[in-house]
This record gives C-alpha cells, sequence and structure tokens, in this order.
C-alpha cells in the first residue's frame, strides 16, 4: 500500500500494487496495465490493418508470438545488464514475479518474434513494421502506468511541478519517470497516426518516425531514473546507462534512414482508394 501525492498539482492517491488475489495468488496491476496495453493495441491494430495493407489474421499470428518473445527478450535484457547479481543467484532468473524486465529487451523481443513470422507467413515487413510502431506506443502508454502502481522506474530529487511523493520514494520528492513516458508515447499514437493517414509517403516511415520520437524522449527521461542499466565497463571514466546510449543510436539511425528512404520509389506506399476513403471515415 503506497500513499502517493502530487503536491505541485494537489493530488493525493492511496494505491495497491494487488489488484485482487485468488486464494493465496495475487494478481498484481502492474501484469493488468500491461496486459490492458497489449489488448489496446490489438485493438488498433485490427480497425487500422487494412489501412496498412496488413493482412489481420496473418497479424493476430504474429502478436501472439510476439508477447511471449516480448516477455522474454524483456527479463534477458534486465537479467544480462544485472548479470553481477544474478550470476550468484540462478534461482531468481526466472522470478519475474519480483520485478526485473526492461521496455527496450520487450521491444527487441517483440520484434524478432513477430518478423520470424511475419516473414513465415510471407507478409511484407515495412508495412507491418509501421503499424507495430504505432501499437508499441500505445502498449508503452498504458504499460507505464503498471510503474506507478508499484512506484518504481521513478527520478531523481526534484521540486518541480510533476513531482511525486510516497513510501516508494522514501518520502522524496521525485521525477515521475513513468507519467513523462506515458503521456509522450500517448502523444506519439496521435501524432503517428494521423501523420499515417494523411501524410505518409513511403512504408518504413512511421517506423523512423517511432525510432526518433520514442528514443529522443528515453534518452532525455532516461538521465533522471535513479533505477537505470548501465554497462558492464566505463568509457571515459563515466557509467553509462545501456538505454540512454541505445536511445541516442536510435534516434540516430531513424534520422539517417529518414534522409535515406525518402526518395526510394520501390518503398513508396500504394494504398487503394476504397481503403483511403474508409481510412478517412475512421
Amino acid at each position: 500500500m503506497f500513499n502517493v501525492s502530487f503536491p505541485g498539482l494537489g493530488l493525493e492517491f492511496t494505491i495497491n500494487r494487488v489488484a485482487f488475489s485468488i486464494g493465496d495468488f495475487s494478481i498484481y496491476w502492474y501484469a493488468i496495465c500491461i496486459a490492458t496495453g497489449v489488448v489496446l493495441a490489438l485493438v488498433y491494430a485490427y480497425f487500422n490493418a487494412k489501412r496498412f495493407n496488413v493482412d489481420v489474421d496473418k497479424l493476430v499470428n504474429c502478436f501472439i508470438v510476439g508477447v511471449i518473445t516480448a516477455i522474454l527478450g524483456a527479463r534477458i535484457y534486465y537479467v544480462a545488464f544485472k548479470w553481477d547479481y544474478f550470476s550468484n543467484n540462478l534461482d531468481q532468473i526466472l522470478n519475474i514475479r519480483d520485478g526485473g524486465i526492461a521496455i527496450y529487451g520487450a521491444i527487441i523481443g517483440a520484434l524478432l518474434g513477430g518478423l520470424i513470422v511475419a516473414k513465415i507467413q510471407k507478409m511484407e515487413l515495412l508495412p507491418v513494421l509501421d503499424l507495430t510502431m504505432i501499437c508499441f506506443l500505445i502498449g508503452q502508454a498504458v504499460g507505464r502506468w503498471g510503474n506507478f502502481m508499484n512506484q518504481e522506474a521513478y527520478g531523481s530529487e526534484t521540486d518541480s511541478l510533476f513531482r511525486m511523493v510516497s513510501e516508494g520514494t522514501g518520502g522524496v520528492a521525485v521525477h515521475p519517470c513513468f507519467l513523462y513516458e506515458s503521456v509522450w508515447c500517448a502523444l506519439g499514437v496521435l501524432a503517428l497516426h494521423i501523420f499515417s493517414k494523411k501524410w505518409q509517403k513511403y512504408y518504413g516511415q512511421i517506423t523512423f518516425l517511432y525510432m526518433v520520437w520514442y528514443g529522443f524522449e528515453r534518452m532525455i527521461v532516461e538521465g533522471l531514473r535513479t533505477d537505470s542499466l548501465y554497462l558492464p565497463f566505463a568509457i571515459c571514466g563515466y557509467q553509462i546507462r545501456v538505454s540512454q546510449i541505445l536511445s541516442a543510436v536510435i534516434v540516430i539511425a531513424g534520422i539517417v534512414l529518414l534522409i535515406v528512404f525518402r526518395n526510394k520509389n520501390n518503398f513508396k506506399r500504394e494504398i487503394k482508394e476504397e481503403v483511403i476513403q474508409e481510412a478517412e471515415n475512421v
């Protein structure tokens, strides 16, 4: 149980990590938030697949496998960069109920699993990726509220308007990093959805914009967090946050790809007239 307040906004909440229990088995709000994000992403994909020229039945297969590999990827990524601990506690590697997953690991895992299935089903990968990136943002926007319910993934001490205080923060006012990322991702859903309907010129463009949009935010917000994963070695005497440097690479790669692909006619987006008309009514 946490007593959470946002003094600058005049808000106070009492929250419990546990949503409900079945016997001795507890269901946490974190899991519900993640599951809700996945379901909402799937709903979006279902109603927009035709607009991206993606077979929705095949896409569901990609989603099912992608969710499984996302969980595996999220845990493997976390364990890999916390190996100093897990190498001496091998029995804890599979104990995911005590926390320890990483969003970048989930994204990598979901992409690997989903794209392998897409390739097996002979789907065009770039349209699938474009639709998936908007779905990722939906999942991230909703899923981050699981961090709020756990009172984790917050930032350093601050006196900003959005500061958050609870027992989980040790009674110290901190940056609510979950909130920053959730709002940014929600805005990204709106921005990329509108862009995909009105201005998208070629397949892959939404994917590259996602890389820049999310990578930029994560690069900044990761610098505020106090629970970051670090590279196992120092660079020029500095400990480097894994997600921060990965985000910087993703932003640069996204910008380069946007420039390189802008005149590639073989990736030009082609949508049937009736699909365009239908999309405008959504």
